[in-house]
């Protein structure tokens, strides 16, 4: 393609700005799209590691870093959570299985 200024060159759009906006996107939308939690703790990690990049890409190292080190931790917590969570639904459906079968 020509320009005015030269031939443009279609690699200069992808710089690491573009490439942590598609995936803050991609985790976005799988966070909205996917069902269960775990696979939304996924696609919130995949959200997380573009964050992280977008914020190198602006030059604030500092809070980059810091933000690498609380993602996971971050991550950790709620796959706790979930798990937690999961725990407290099957022992809810085997109390009410079991008072079925009393009253039955």
């Amino acid at each position: 393609m020509d320009h005015k200024y030269g031939k443009i060159n279609m690699l200069e759009f992808i710089n690491i700005t573009s490439v942590s906006a598609a995936i803050i996107i991609i985790g976005a939308v799988g966070i909205i799209a996917l069902p269960k939690p775990i696979d939304k703790v996924i696609m919130l990690t995949i959200l997380q590691g573009g964050f992280v990049g977008m914020i190198v890409a602006g030059k604030y190292l500092d809070v980059a870093m810091a933000a690498a080190l609380f993602d996971p931790i971050a991550t950790v917590i709620f796959l706790i959570g979930i798990i937690k969570l999961d725990e407290i639904r099957k022992k809810k459906i085997k109390q009410k299985t079991q008072e079925e079968r009393f009253l039955a």
